[in-house]
């Protein structure tokens, strides 16, 4: 028989049941470090009081009015967005996939306004994640999320990762509209786009006219020490996706966009019943008034310095364990000489939560404002997570 809820998770029999900054409780008692926050979601840690009193504040007013109507926040978290960034204009989601849907609509209504309708090929690269939705996946195109799930959404063309000669031949091509890419891949295995090659996709965008499309659902919002990672190469994007920190745990994304790559959508074109409600919103807007700030993002570098230098020790101290050391910021990676499940759990065994990844990488993707004593903490029972399967090789 079925379970009442769709067996889609291979999930660890872990019960939490509370929250406490880096820390997870679970029904027991039993306390866990917590480096994953929720995949990069809860970028300001578990009940923060500053989001507990933002969404309390606003859930004893208003919850939910709907896009029929202008809805305050709503407008205070476009207005500071776009004070903020490269953008003219926003559109609020409940997820980065609702953005990924509405970037690929906008590329493609972009060229569909300026009389090239033809214009529909979208470019992304291998070992990409954008989504679970059927346009998402066409645009990642592996086999491990599109099989079974055909015919799938034609118009996507998937290109190595790190292949320059590749991409430039590919952006030959008159029907290219747009190029989708993660400055840093977070399924993917913490693959860091080189600054040079962000550079000179945008450089090629702009000599033929094709929007850059950026997906910063997980490296972005402060995670590498910059309100977002492509600000490290100098370059804008045209569209770019949010989500995940931007709610700091409560169910929130957003589209960014130039006045130019939005001039398609206009009224009744895109839509959305939750999107931009009253307690996401607010929630937001107090994410981004504290992690947009000079001296956050510099805490951010500092933290993810000291967490760096450890693990590279750890990469040192356990060589049969770990290859290397992968990201920037706080969004790192340990690749495994070892499977990578056997790190999740032996972290399980030293109370430590840490998240899998393609290439046989463990994902460490702490709050924002960890503590340097959490940071200690974290990369000691890394080190004894090591050390239980140095014990026992052949577990």
């Amino acid at each position: 028989m079925i379970p009442s809820i769709l067996p889609t998770y291979t999930r660890a029999p872990l019960h939490f049941v509370k929250g406490e900054g880096s820390w997870l409780i679970d029904r027991d008692g039993r306390r866990f470090l917590d480096l994953g926050a929720g995949i990069a979601v809860n970028a300001l840690g578990h009940a923060n009081p500053d989001l507990v009193a933002a969404l309390t504040e606003q859930a004893g007013m208003l919850w939910h009015t709907s896009n029929l109507y202008p809805i305050e926040r709503q407008q205070a978290l476009a207005d500071r967005l776009v004070d903020l960034t490269f953008a003219d204009t926003a559109f609020f989601t409940n997820s980065g996939t609702e953005a990924c849907e509405l970037a690929i609509k906008m590329a493609r209504k972009y060229w569909s306004a300026k009389g090239e309708p033809e214009r529909t090929t979208i470019l992304t690269f291998e070992g990409a994640f954008h989504g679970r939705s059927s346009a998402a996946i066409a645009a990642a195109g592996s086999a491990k999320m599109t099989d079974g799930f055909g015919p799938l959404l034609p118009g996507f063309v998937h290109l190595p990762f790190g292949a320059p000669e590749a991409f430039a031949e590919a952006m030959q091509d008159p029907t290219v509209g747009a190029v989708m890419i993660e400055p840093i891949q977070g399924e993917g295995g913490i693959r860091a786009v080189p600054e040079d090659f962000l550079r000179a996709i945008r450089a090629a965008c702009d000599a033929t006219g094709a929007l850059l499309i950026l997906d910063e659902v997980q490296c972005g919002m402060g995670r590498t020490g910059r309100l977002f990672a492509h600000e490290w190469a100098g370059i804008d994007p045209d569209i770019m996706m949010v989500a995940k920190g931007i709610g700091g745990g409560f169910p929130l994304g957003a589209l960014l966009a130039t006045e130019a790559a939005a001039s398609g959508m206009t009224a009744g074109t895109h839509g959305s019943t939750y999107g931009g409600n009253p307690l996401g919103c607010a929630v937001g807007l107090a994410v981004v008034e504290r992690i947009g700030t000079p001296e956050f993002l510099d805490e951010v570098s500092r933290k993810a310095g000291r967490m760096r230098q450890g693990l590279e020790a750890l990469v040192g101290a356990h060589p049969d364990v770990f290859e290397e050391v992968r990201g920037v910021g706080l969004i790192l990676g340990l690749k495994c000489r070892v499977p990578n499940a056997r790190l999740v759990q032996a972290g399980y065994d030293e109370d430590l939560l840490i998240v899998p990844a393609a290439d046989n990488v463990i994902r460490l993707l702490p709050a924002l404002n960890i503590p340097d004593e959490d940071i200690a903490e974290g990369l000691a029972r890394l080190d004894r997570a090591a050390a239980r399967i140095e014990a026992a090789p052949d577990a």
